[in-house]
């Protein structure tokens, strides 16, 4: 097909207009570019030319907040995904602290956030609890929840919520990869989270990497706790204390893989970097009170080694 002037001008301006949406360090000529050049798409007013809001959600974590350019982008789609469905509780956590950071000290009842969990996700992996959102350190009188029964119904809810701005953050649970939720649909929704500056988590369940809209995607999988701390700033032996991901930069604008340890403390509200050397299996236990100890069963990992070989002797009479 032959291009006329024209059509290789918008065709160059569209390309550019998709690398600043989606990496704002874009090598080669789409970087070297004419600055200012018509492209015909305007930019709006609180954007900057990575296409990203310039109100930003800070994690507390130096090494990932480096890679997120501050942090997470106050309006626009964050995928969090969880690769088997034993790992979903994780991932729900993971989430339910971004959604706390999100509300901040915001009055109880006041912008809600809304969670959308579609078809079979709460059957397989469980559906958030009240009580246990109020310990976690989400207020549960700001908390809706949507159970609709395809995806389809889930997109038109979120795509509705997202362009109503009383929202503190939209939750999006899907399960797998499916085939109605794809490159286009991810693309819609980050970019009405953009226009209503309100932030969407989706939350991919047993999910596989795909393409997306998403500026940023966690991999995100269960860790050992560390001990609870004593007022000395010692680790008591044996307890568990708050919980802990392993959480793996996948996507980010800066291409820089980074796997931490994150911890959430719900009376501090915040996440912090967990050092693998202070997690619960690497502390002896130590019991309070000393018991004696039980000789090994027989023939377990632990009894003794066997005398060697048996000789049979003829009876004597």
């Amino acid at each position: 097909m032959v291009q006329t002037p024209m059509t290789r001008e918008r065709l160059f301006a569209l390309r550019e207009t998709i690398a600043q949406m989606e990496n704002e360090n874009v090598p080669g000529l789409l970087k070297a570019a004419r600055k200012g050049a018509a492209t015909g798409f305007e930019q709006k007013i609180g954007v900057d030319d990575a296409g990203v809001s310039s109100h930003v959600l800070p994690l507390g974590i130096a090494a990932l907040d480096d890679i997120l350019q501050g942090g997470l982008p106050l309006g626009g789609l964050t995928e969090i995904r969880a690769a088997e469905t034993r790992d979903t509780g994780a991932a729900m956590g993971f989430v339910l602290g971004l959604a706390v950071l999100c509300r901040g000290d915001q009055a109880p009842g006041s912008s809600p956030i809304l969670w959308i969990g579609q078809g079979m996700t709460g059957a397989e992996a469980g559906a958030p609890y009240g009580r246990g959102l109020q310990a976690y350190g989400l207020d549960i009188g700001c908390c809706i929840f949507s159970s609709p029964r395809t995806i389809a119904d889930a997109l038109w809810i979120a795509e509705a919520a997202l362009s109503v701005p009383v929202f503190t953050a939209i939750i999006l649970e899907v399960r797998g990869n499916p085939a109605q939720f794809g490159l286009n649909e991810s693309r819609r929704l980050h970019m009405r989270a953009r226009t209503g500056n309100v932030p969407i988590f989706l939350l991919r369940q047993a999910g596989e990497e795909e393409a997306s809209s998403a500026l940023f995607r966690f991999l995100v999988a269960p860790a050992p706790a560390a001990g609870r701390p004593l007022p000395d700033e010692s680790m008591l032996a044996g307890s568990i204390g708050n919980p802990v991901f392993r959480v793996a930069v996948e996507k980010s604008r800066t291409f820089a893989p980074l796997e931490l340890l994150m911890e959430w403390s719900s009376h501090a509200r915040r996440f912090r970097h967990l050092i693998p050397e202070t997690t619960a299996s690497s502390a002896k236990f130590q019991p309070t009170y000393s018991v004696a100890e039980f000789p090994a069963s027989a023939g377990g990992p632990d009894g003794a080694d066997e005398m060697g070989r048996v000789m049979a002797f003829q009876k004597a009479s």
